[in-house]
């Protein structure tokens, strides 16, 4: 991640993307401060943490697809890092955003983090936030979160749109998808979806086991397809796992009508420091996911306004 604001791979933009498909009229929500404790902590995969939040009984007003926000400055733990970086940046901290995972029907709320790692030429500034939450925050820890609010979300009257939901993800882009998912297997009964989902190896897979569970209770709604890109036998993991990336062929093969369906594509993405530096070399940056993602769609003539996107990086 190229910004600490955007430091973890489950943030989500605030303002919609540039282009931005799908427009979706969300109504306008009271945004306001909760204390919560963590009430479970469950690791999905070697650097991916859930965090299941207890915030008593407040009443939770959210869409499946919204971000929460933390605010870093409230951690003691880090106020010796917040203030080197307010130093060096010249200016304050900005709170990290957060997709839920959980859906709204749940009893508890939800987030799913990744730890960010900094990567020269990538990151401008080491993560904050993320390592601390998924590798330093055990049950009982209490702190404010933000929320809700965020354009990723489903349209009103969906089924009238579509009957079939695609959804296009790589890494912790995943996480409002699963939200998204839960919610609508249970409330939008017309619905069937595909859960295309990449990444490098099958231990670096969020979600596996319950997206296993979801498709066994939901066989003619619900098929998952992984793509693995650094695994030396994908196929030995199942029928329902491919080597490579996700392409315009695959996407074809699974989608037999691609005009038809609504796409939510959540992932990484070129950032702007990737984009800067290519500026200066009067170069195009190298596309990432989300880039290539949205390429196979347009291969395939999707309408743009069929698209609905989220992206990090």
């Amino acid at each position: 991640m190229s910004e600490p604001a955007l430091e973890t791979r489950v943030v989500r933009t605030a303002v919609p993307p540039e282009g931005e498909a799908v427009r979706t009229e969300v109504p306008r929500r009271r945004i306001k401060d909760l204390e919560v404790m963590v009430a479970d902590v469950i690791q999905e995969t070697p650097d991916t943490t859930t965090l299941v939040l207890f915030t008593g009984n407040d009443r939770l007003d959210y869409l499946a697809g919204h971000f929460l926000t933390i605010d870093p400055r409230q951690f003691p733990a880090l106020e010796r890092w917040v203030a080197y970086l307010e130093d060096l940046k010249g200016k304050r901290e900005a709170p990290r955003a957060y997709s839920l995972a959980s859906a709204p029907h749940e009893r508890y709320l939800a987030i799913t983090v990744k730890e960010e790692t900094y990567q020269s030429g990538r990151t401008r500034y080491p993560p904050l936030l993320s390592p601390m939450l998924v590798r330093r925050t055990p049950r009982g820890s209490r702190f404010v979160i933000t929320g809700f609010t965020g354009p990723y979300v489903l349209p009103p009257r969906v089924e009238e749109k579509t009957d079939h939901l695609v959804h296009v993800v790589a890494g912790s882009g995943s996480v409002p998808n699963w939200s998204i998912l839960k919610h609508a297997l249970r409330e939008h009964p017309r619905l069937r979806h595909t859960f295309v989902y990449s990444n490098r190896t099958w231990d670096d897979v969020i979600y596996r086991e319950g997206l296993r569970q979801l498709e066994a209770e939901h066989p003619d709604r619900l098929r998952v397809v992984h793509t693995l890109t650094r695994e030396p036998e994908p196929e030995r993991h199942g029928p329902g796992v491919r080597r490579g990336r996700i392409s315009a062929e695959l996407l074809r093969e699974l989608v037999p009508d691609p005009r038809a369906a609504l796409y939510y594509a959540c992932g990484p993405a070129v950032g702007p420091i990737e984009r800067a530096a290519a500026k200066e070399r009067g170069e195009t940056p190298a596309p990432r996911f989300l880039e290539a993602a949205l390429g196979a769609l347009d291969e395939l003539g999707v309408p743009r306004d069929r698209v609905k996107r989220e992206s990090y990086g």
